[in-house]
């Protein structure tokens, strides 16, 4: 017995040459079973719904809640300067702004940018809310 457990363990392909019996297993209770009444794991949360909700939430917020405030803080920082004046004054005549790309249809302006903007934040704070919950994480935020 002792030689068996301090040998070098041998293997064929990927699997042990032999079996060793684990004689504390936690998964003892734990049996699987094929056809009727076989173990299903399911996720806790559908990804999906998660990820719909979440990006929702984030592009309602960015067009109601936070885009005054978003439009008033782009204005107080101007365009870009060199020497006091832009650089399309300065002549860079590619520094014009594409005004067919910010243009919309929204009475308040909420154009293609800040629908990919907006839309990218739901979907990192979704998967942040899949990647947290399926790990165990629990921050007991109101207990």
């Amino acid at each position: 017995m002792a030689s068996a457990l301090l040998s070098a363990p041998t293997f064929h392909g990927l699997r042990p040459a032999t079996r060793t019996r684990v004689p504390y297993s936690s998964f003892s209770s734990v049996s699987l079973k094929k056809g009727r009444g076989a173990m299903i794991v399911k996720a806790e949360l559908n990804p999906s719904i998660v990820i719909s909700l979440s990006t929702g939430l984030s592009l309602f917020l960015g067009r109601f809640v936070f885009f005054n405030f978003q439009r008033e803080n782009v204005a107080k920082q101007g365009l870009p300067e060199q020497n006091g004046v832009s650089h399309f004054e300065a002549g860079d005549v590619r520094a014009k702004e594409y005004v067919s790309l910010l243009k919309s249809n929204d009475p308040v302006g909420f154009n293609i940018v800040d629908v990919l903007a907006w839309g990218s934040i739901g979907h990192i704070v979704a998967y942040y809310i899949l990647a947290t919950s399926s790990n165990g994480y629990d921050p007991s935020f109101f207990g």
